[in-house]
């Protein structure tokens, strides 16, 4: 129908009234699914031109290829999403092995390295604690140049 009365338009759509109505009609031309016009004073739709809704047989089959063809391509890109993740974990593992095997050296260092010198003071008869800042702190008059030395090479300030 190129003519369609509000009133059919308004059972077969389901509104309640005619404002509802002519704001659906002005939505569908913006979304230029149709062309026409409001006749309001004999209310009635005049349609110029209307967006078809159904397919042809022949198009189904078109339409069953593109569809197939686009879930085979999102099931490749999941399984490579899947692929990644798991690639993801793995590494994830292998980085807390490694982090867990760098801890437990580092606490063993560190035992050694208490025994050591808990055993070089006792040796000595010495604070444990004493012998350690012993160790860090080199005897006084040695070494002084050497310091000297890295201090001097540190980058400062040029003047121009």
């Amino acid at each position: 129908m190129k003519c369609i009365p509000y009133s059919v338009l308004l059972e077969q759509l389901q509104l309640k009234n005619v404002r509802q109505l002519e704001d659906l009609v002005i939505e569908a031309v913006y979304a230029d699914v149709l062309r026409g016009s409001l006749d309001q004073r004999n209310q009635r739709l005049e349609v110029d031109y209307s967006i078809g809704r159904d397919i042809r047989r022949e198009e189904l089959s078109i339409i069953t290829r593109t569809l197939q063809e686009w879930c085979q391509g999102c099931e490749v890109v999941l399984s490579s999403i899947e692929e990644q993740v798991s690639r993801a974990n793995q590494h994830k593992e292998q980085q807390l092995g490694l982090k867990q095997q760098i801890e437990s050296e580092v606490a063993n260092l560190k035992k050694t390295i208490k025994v050591t010198t808990a055993a070089a003071a006792a040796a000595t008869s010495q604070d444990p604690e004493q012998h350690l800042s012993e160790l860090r702190e080199p005897a006084p008059g040695t070494n002084q140049r050497q310091a000297s030395k890295k201090a001097s090479k540190g980058k400062g300030l040029r003047g121009s």
